[in-house]
């Protein structure tokens, strides 16, 4: 009840309004953009008198107010698709076959068709703001036998058809590049500060992208110019003028001023669609600060504890986490009522629950690395990487788990899930070969890879079933364990049974049927040609990099969870005074050690460590191709902020003896 009154709340009084804000101050810098592309677009350096005086004069005409008028309705229009189409998770197509189906989604399919329309739209402002040959779309014209006619004006055409290409181009790239993902800086800057420091790169990615645009766009008008000139005569009833070259040739679109007002009609195009989307990444990441406990009833879901621990949109949930990650560092006030306990009871239910769901991301996260790994290591396409130094006791796993009892389960309830293409991969691929030989005392061993090389035990659930390569079940537990590693655990908690992610252990009906036709193809005998293979299998297979940015695509909120903890376990050693952290602190250092031990695994995997090129001329937020590098760094301070802070006293916590020693090498400062 609480948790869907929170999530209407938040939305219809924080992120409408924002967004509603985004579009408003879009709206008002229109004015100052059309002035700049009527100086630009009319510029006459010989005659500067003249220029002036002709660009005053259209500001002030009916046509300019009109002009306006639509461009300030396409404003709202392009805030009410971003408000419609942003994530703060992105979509990471993990083969080009599932990026194709992404262009051709249905709705993808009205989001083009929108964008052409108002591309449209934007062309035709631009034309009638230029004035000159592209004023109208007809002209009276007189044919050669002297007869007076309506001919059509191609220039006009051309330039409302490139608006809607530029609009589609625009559309397309957006899902390609993942323009609607929206990311949170990690430097706090006044919106003003942020806003000026992005304007040159709005500028000038609306500038190379529009150059880009219109040279594709002429080469299709070369070939394919006729077909809307042709259609726009017989539907409207004009005639060609026979005197004028047509511009699909190569001596018409050799016009140099045409091609430069084709040009920074899209510049102004793009300018235009950007400021609002810049506009509206600002505030909808603009912090949001929770309050820690309320005095009220009806305001205890505002809490953050009961954000952080409900089923709420994504935005929020990272906003919380967000807020929590400030509140760690920057704020002791709000750290003691985070540190103090309930009355009556005295009971800490706000640490239970922010530490929770912070461990709770933790464990979700290792066990999707080890889900992952699990799925290179069986379909043979990653060498074993296990060595010697790399064995782990049975007794370090168990304790691990048995320490974290209260936070390995990850809650149905929370909705921030890596996106599903990570897991659609087949569980079991070609049979083993020699060069393949997998560790099978390594917990990040599958059971698949134990089954088929090694005898079935009784007590083990594929024993006295019927087995299909296609079908694999995965182990309840994170890691594997016997009877002597559960005795060595910690005595005060049993080893918990976490459940797999919706998306790992129960892939939909389609992913299903497109893993087995893909399977049928890659092993059947009607396709004899390896040059035919190799194609079908350049479009579905999975890419490395991609799979690896899928998997880490929402680690965001998880670097935010281990700043959170980390500071406040610092934090603690001087400021809880009823010791409530101590309590939980042998599970928060036992799920970053595994974390990192899972994460360390992933970065041996090819393509892993290898850091992608950033685009400088595009609005893309590539921040999220580098989110496991950020883990990675941060996981690592997380632990040294802890050490740091507490010294030898953590030789005294209750651990497996295999993480104390891996805690020595952060206390010794060797790690």
């Amino acid at each position: 009840m609480f948790s869907v009154e929170q999530s209407c709340w938040f939305i219809r009084k924080v992120i409408c309004w924002r967004a509603a804000a985004s579009v408003a101050w879009a709206v008002l810098l229109l004015p100052p953009s059309i002035a700049v592309f009527v100086i630009i677009s009319r510029v006459s350096l010989l005659h500067p008198i003249q220029w002036i005086s002709e660009c005053v004069s259209l500001l002030t005409s009916a046509t300019a107010i009109f002009s306006f008028i639509l461009l300030c309705g396409v404003v709202l229009i392009v805030g009410f698709l971003n408000l419609e189409y942003y994530t703060v998770i992105p979509s990471i197509a993990c083969s080009k076959i599932a990026l194709l189906g992404q262009l051709l989604h249905p709705r993808q399919f009205v989001s083009s068709l929108v964008h052409c329309i108002l591309g449209v739209i934007v062309a035709w402002c631009c034309a009638v703001t230029i004035g000159g040959r592209y004023q109208t779309l007809g002209y009276p014209c007189t044919q050669a036998d002297g007869s007076p006619q309506l001919c059509l004006n191609e220039y006009q055409v051309i330039l409302l058809l490139a608006g809607a290409f530029v609009g589609y181009c625009h559309s397309v790239l957006g899902v390609i590049h993942n323009m609607n993902y929206v990311s949170f800086h990690t430097v706090q800057q006044y919106k003003y500060l942020r806003f000026k420091g992005s304007l040159p790169l709005v500028v000038k990615c609306s500038a190379i992208q529009a150059l880009y645009s219109v040279r594709n766009y002429l080469v299709v008008y070369f070939f394919l110019g006729y077909v809307p000139r042709t259609w726009i005569c017989k539907t409207l009833n004009l005639q060609l003028n026979s005197s004028l070259h047509p511009l699909d040739t190569i001596a018409g679109l050799l016009d140099f001023s045409l091609l430069y007002h084709l040009w920074i009609s899209g510049t102004f195009l793009l300018f235009t669609w950007y400021i609002t989307l810049l506009l509206f990444r600002i505030f909808v990441t603009e912090v949001y600060s929770f309050p820690v406990q309320s005095s009220f009833t009806e305001d205890v879901h505002q809490c953050l504890p009961k954000v952080l621990t409900g089923q709420q949109p994504a935005i929020l949930k990272f906003l919380a986490l967000h807020d929590l990650a400030l509140l760690s560092q920057h704020s002791p006030s709000r750290r003691s009522e985070v540190f103090s306990l309930s009355q009556p009871g005295g009971h800490p239910h706000n640490w239970n629950a922010i530490s929770q769901e912070c461990l709770s991301l933790l464990a979700d996260l290792t066990q999707r690395l080890v889900a992952h790994h699990d799925t290179v290591a069986t379909n043979g396409r990653a060498k074993s990487l296990s060595t010697g130094s790399d064995k782990k006791s049975l007794s370090s796993e168990s304790s691990v788990t048995s320490g974290t009892e209260d936070v390995m389960t990850p809650r149905p309830s929370v909705l921030i899930k890596t996106p599903a293409s990570v897991f659609l991969r087949s569980s079991v691929g070609s049979p083993l070969t020699v060069p393949f030989t997998p560790d099978l005392d390594s917990p990040f061993s599958s059971p698949a890879l134990r089954r088929l090389a090694g005898p079935v035990e009784q007590c083990s659930p594929w024993h006295g079933t019927v087995q299909s390569p296609h079908i694999m079940r995965r182990g309840p537990k994170l890691w594997s364990t016997s009877t002597d590693s559960q005795a060595n655990s910690l005595p005060s908690s049993p080893a918990p049974v976490p459940s797999p992610t919706p998306a790992a252990s129960k892939p939909s009906l389609l992913a299903q049927f497109l893993q087995n036709r893909k399977e049928q193809v890659l092993q059947s005998d009607c396709c004899p040609e390896p040059e035919l293979l190799d194609q079908i299998r350049l479009l579905i297979d999975s890419l490395p990099e991609a799979s690896s940015q899928a998997l880490f695509a929402d680690t965001q909120s998880h670097i935010w969870a281990l700043e959170g903890l980390s500071y406040l376990v610092k934090a603690s050693f001087s400021e809880d005074q009823f010791g409530v952290v101590q309590t939980t602190l042998p599970s928060i250092l036992s799920s970053m050690l595994v974390l990192q031990e899972a994460v360390d695994r992933h970065f041996k995997l090819p393509h892993a460590s290898s850091k992608p090129v950033r685009s400088t001329s595009s609005m893309e937020d590539s921040s999220y191709k580098t989110l496991r590098f950020a883990l990675r760094a941060t996981l690592k301070t997380a632990i040294y902020r802890i050490t740091t802070t507490f010294g030898e006293h953590l030789n005294a916590v209750q651990m497996s003896a295999e993480h104390q020693k891996r805690l020595q090498q952060f206390l010794e400062y060797k790690e």
